[in-house]
């Protein structure tokens, strides 16, 4: 007999206001908690537009993308303009190597490793900004500070 998949344990409830016909439509959905928890998590990161966010291209379009990724993994430091090979994740890197190429991956400017450390990082959330570019940063990331 074939077992059930465990379901991951979810311990928090969390409660928000909405407008009355969002109230409606959530309300008329299969499985409400399943589709917010989804679209929470996909505001943390862009639908890959190969695969539309299914994890899954069709081998052709793997076959033919793949050479062009592995060739087109560089680009130049923000900063002093050398040319920065970066992977497509951060899995196997640490430290400062960690941060630094999920500062990218999330959006965030690439630094090579020598110019990484020498711009300042921002108090809140840590990624390396040029002080020229702070208030563009800070309109642009933490716009939901106060």
């Amino acid at each position: 007999m074939a077992r059930k998949a465990t379901k991951t344990s979810k311990s928090q409830i969390v409660a928000f206001k909405v407008e009355e016909e969002l109230a409606e439509f959530l309300d008329n959905l299969p499985n409400k908690s399943d589709f917010i928890r989804k679209a929470i998590l996909a505001q943390f990161g862009m639908t890959c537009p190969l695969c539309a966010g299914s994890g899954v291209v069709a081998r052709g379009v793997h076959d033919h993308y793949k050479p062009a990724i592995e060739k087109h993994n560089h680009r130049p430091c923000e900063k002093c303009k050398t040319a920065v090979e970066f992977p497509l994740s951060a899995d196997g890197l640490n430290g400062l190597e960690k941060k630094r190429i999920e500062q990218f991956l999330h959006g965030g400017a690439l630094y090579c490793a020598k110019c990484y450390v020498s711009v300042p990082a921002c108090d809140d959330c840590g990624w390396h900004v040029p002080m020229e570019k702070v208030a563009e940063h800070f309109k642009s990331r933490h716009t939901h500070a106060h």
